[in-house]
């Protein structure tokens, strides 16, 4: 569960936490953390998820968003797992934490990457497609991470390789651009 919620942290924290507190909550799952059933937890995470859902889809907002999230998503996926936990301090919590935590900013870099290029586009389809495919992302695996741990897990683990495969491709691609666009009106290509 804490791999796979911590993918999910990477790209957008409060909906997760969101979905996994409803989950605990209505569902009565087990190993969703008590402090995210709380009403008033739900309440913020539900507005700031609500914030993050249409910052998500304007491009240029998108990209500062992403910039604070560097901070707020992988402490999210520490959060998670140390809580998931138990919090006591001990090695388990300490390695879970870890796993959380990196998790969600190895994803959150492959989204901010990805979406960094897709903001690009002159067209707004795409980052708005971009951005739904990451809200349908983080709700399915959330839901899968409580119901199903390891499936949610092995399927989060394929995104997670397959998003930073994406984002490598896509970084070559722009880097190559810029040096055509130097190259064709004037600018020195060895800087490029």
């Amino acid at each position: 569960m804490v791999f796979a919620s911590g993918w999910a942290a990477g790209i957008n924290a409060y909906a997760t936490v969101l979905v996994l507190g409803l989950m605990g909550r209505f569902l009565d799952t087990g190993g969703v953390p008590e402090g995210f059933q709380r009403t008033d937890v739900l309440i913020v995470m539900a507005v700031l998820a609500l914030v993050e859902f249409v910052a998500d889809k304007i491009p240029l907002v998108d990209s500062i968003w992403d910039a604070p999230s560097t901070v707020v998503r992988p402490a999210a996926g520490a959060l998670i797992g140390a809580l998931a936990a138990g919090a006591n301090g001990d090695l388990l919590t300490i390695t879970l934490a870890a796993v959380g935590g990196v998790t969600a900013l190895l994803s959150h870099v492959g989204k901010a990457s990805i979406r960094l290029a897709v903001n690009t586009s002159p067209e707004p389809v795409s980052n708005v497609a971009a951005s739904m495919a990451g809200d349908v992302g983080v709700v399915g695996i959330s839901v899968l991470a409580v119901l199903f741990p390891l499936v949610a897990a092995a399927i989060a683990a394929l995104l997670l390789v397959g998003m930073l495969a994406l984002a490598w491709f896509l970084a070559v691609r722009v880097r190559r651009g810029w040096r055509l666009v130097r190259r064709r009106f004037g600018g020195d290509p060895a800087t490029a």
